[in-house]
């Protein structure tokens, strides 16, 4: 049983959250790491567009409803900021009804302008990443229904397994149906204080809803603001419609030297609980025409078997029948 102190916290800590959950007076859009429309030209200031990003005056399309297909959009700013917020309005939209895909992912990472396998970025990539996939690559016992948002703390050494939705290197994630609303979504990822959440608002009804928190995140300073999509055999349109960037102003905040926070390590404490990796089962190796010989094969197999009964039942009446007379 909790004793009542512990309990005490955990409301105290509860109530410190929301309260700064909100934006403050002493909280200010930061230009330089924004995207706001309308966009004007082929280019941004102060972005880079990769693949087959396309910008129009409303929105920034990472993909188009096509397949093999990848785009992103880079800030070419490091953020020194310790404490920050963003409000991202995308929309993920399609013709297809039942199979689409594959999402789009927003990153705070060291390197940036690499193409890759990861929603259309680098694998093992040094920072923060937020996938918002849209197709279940796996069927087996890590499955989880999609669209589906998750976040990923990688120092370079992990692989995302795509294959696998990245269950495996996930510190968390929720359900959310974010694909094909009648207006544009909102969510807001938010890293205070070491303590990384992510809400939706889907509707827009500006009444955001927490997907998940995870604390004991540790990013470091200097790392660059990204978005990238891709497409496979299935596709959608990955728009984004703005990106702004609050930069948090935290009462009390313990001093630190530059060189610190820029030298962390890219960390997070706590992921879900691990879950031994499965196997899918081995899918059979005959060929199209190899299965058309066989079930060939089968059916002359079939027929032979049907005329030799035929055969031997038509002598057994005539026999019946010579005995008669």
């Amino acid at each position: 049983m909790p004793s009542l102190f512990n309990v005490i916290v955990v409301l105290l800590t509860s109530m410190r959250y929301h309260c700064h959950a909100e934006l403050s007076p002493n909280d200010y859009l930061r230009k330089e790491f924004s995207l706001i429309k309308p966009f004007s030209g082929a280019r941004i200031p102060l972005w880079d567009i990769l693949g087959n990003t396309m910008i129009t005056p409303d929105y920034v399309r990472l993909t188009p409803d096509e397949p093999s297909r990848s785009g992103a959009i880079w800030g070419k700013v490091p953020c020194n900021v310790r404490d920050w917020e963003i409000h991202l309005r995308f929309r993920v939209h399609g013709k297809a009804k039942s199979l689409f895909g594959d999402g789009f992912a927003f990153w705070y990472a060291r390197d940036r302008m690499f193409s890759g396998p990861v929603f259309g970025s680098r694998d093992y990539f040094h920072g923060l990443a937020v996938f918002f996939d849209t197709y279940s690559n796996h069927n087996g016992p890590h499955n989880h229904g999609h669209p589906y948002i998750s976040a990923m703390v990688n120092n370079g050494t992990f692989h995302y397994d795509h294959d696998r939705d990245g269950t495996h290197t996930e510190m968390s994630g929720c359900q959310s149906s974010f694909r094909n609303r009648k207006s544009d979504v909102k969510a807001i990822i938010r890293y205070v204080k070491g303590q990384l959440t992510v809400s939706t608002d889907i509707d827009d009804r500006g009444k955001p809803k927490e997907c998940f928190t995870s604390p004991d995140v540790r990013l470091p300073i200097g790392y660059h603001f990204g978005l990238s999509a891709a497409t496979g055999e299935l596709s959608d349109n990955h728009d984004i419609i703005s990106f702004k960037f609050y930069d948090i102003d935290m009462p009390g905040r313990i001093a630190a030297k530059e060189e610190e926070l820029r030298n962390i390590k890219p960390e997070a404490r706590f992921f879900q609980p691990p879950r031994d990796h499965i196997d899918d089962a081995p899918v059979s190796t005959l060929g199209g025409f190899r299965m058309f010989l066989l079930v060939l094969i089968g059916l002359a197999g079939t027929v032979l078997c049907v005329g030799v009964s035929v055969m031997v039942l038509k002598k057994r009446q005539e026999r019946n029948l010579k005995r008669f007379y």
